[in-house]
């Protein structure tokens, strides 16, 4: 049986710009669909239209890209009363953000890493109970792809162990990033997923990487999605049983069909006998 934390079931999609149309005049067999806010907020005319009769029609979530948790700035708390009406609004199920920083007094438009320090883990973890304070409801955090560890006192599964811990939050757990991670870092993927708090996991990103070398993978979300990572999907599905699960594709975005034919790859996964229980 699912958790209660779980907002909807199945296989979920990026939604972009370039098929959003064809979202709305044939709909594909998705569950729901993720956004960036910041990436629909604030646009009135046909462009909100449209956003609004597909948040009509289909459950939404939300996954940020500005807040900067771990950032230096104060947060931006004006930003999060505009997101708390724009969920409202629309009725958004749920809403996330990585567990990074982008910026101080301006945004890097990356995903930079936070220290891996229990003064880091207070200090975001603050953060995230403001925000959820502010919007009056849970939110879940990402764990990131990182290329460096400045600072590092702790090991990555124990920094993001003890922020969801102290947060109280979420987890969005992205699967590609554990693989990429453990590429690059030389840890052992399926341990680091033996670790996660299953009881925290609302759902989960699954993506594609760019192989620079054997051991350096790029998390780019722009290509498709390699075999040992969905036999990572798999193994999270048979420890902590099935979970919502989206596709990310963010650039290099093939025609809709394309995509669906991942979409389907992960519902074959969920629909395993293995998985099911009476």
């Amino acid at each position: 049986m699912n958790p209660p934390n779980f907002f909807a079931q199945g296989t979920g999609l990026g939604l972009r710009r370039d098929f959003a149309e064809e979202v709305l005049r044939t709909p594909p067999d998705v569950d729901f669909y993720e956004v960036a806010p910041e990436n629909w907020m604030r646009f009135g005319g046909r462009l909100g239209k449209q956003f609004r009769a597909l948040t009509e029609r289909f459950p939404f979530v939300c996954h940020g890209l500005s807040l900067s948790l771990g950032g230096p700035a104060p947060l931006d708390e004006d930003f999060l009363l505009e997101l708390k009406a724009f969920l409202s609004e629309h009725q958004i199920r749920l809403y996330s953000e990585h567990l990074s920083y982008c910026g101080d007094d301006g945004l890097l438009y990356d995903l930079m890493p936070i220290p891996f320090t229990s003064e880091a883990v207070d200090y975001v973890a603050s953060r995230i109970r403001r925000v959820q304070d502010i919007l009056e409801q849970r939110i879940a955090i990402e764990n990131i792809s990182y290329y460096a560890a400045p600072g590092k006192e702790m090991q990555e599964i124990d920094f993001l162990n003890a922020v969801l811990q102290e947060a109280d939050c979420g987890l969005l757990i992205d699967i590609n990033n554990i693989h990429v991670n453990s590429v690059n870092h030389g840890y052992d993927a399926n341990a680091f997923l033996c670790a996660i708090p299953g009881e925290r996991i609302v759902y989960a990103h699954i993506a594609g990487h760019y192989v620079e070398a054997a051991d350096f993978l790029v998390d780019t979300h722009g290509a498709t999605i390699i075999d040992p990572v969905w036999k990572l999907l798999d193994s999270a599905y048979d420890r902590f049983g099935v979970f919502p699960t989206l596709l990310e594709r963010d650039f290099n975005i093939p025609p809709l069909a394309e995509l669906m034919q991942e979409v389907e790859t992960i519902r074959s996964i969920q629909n395993n006998p293995k998985f099911q229980h009476g």
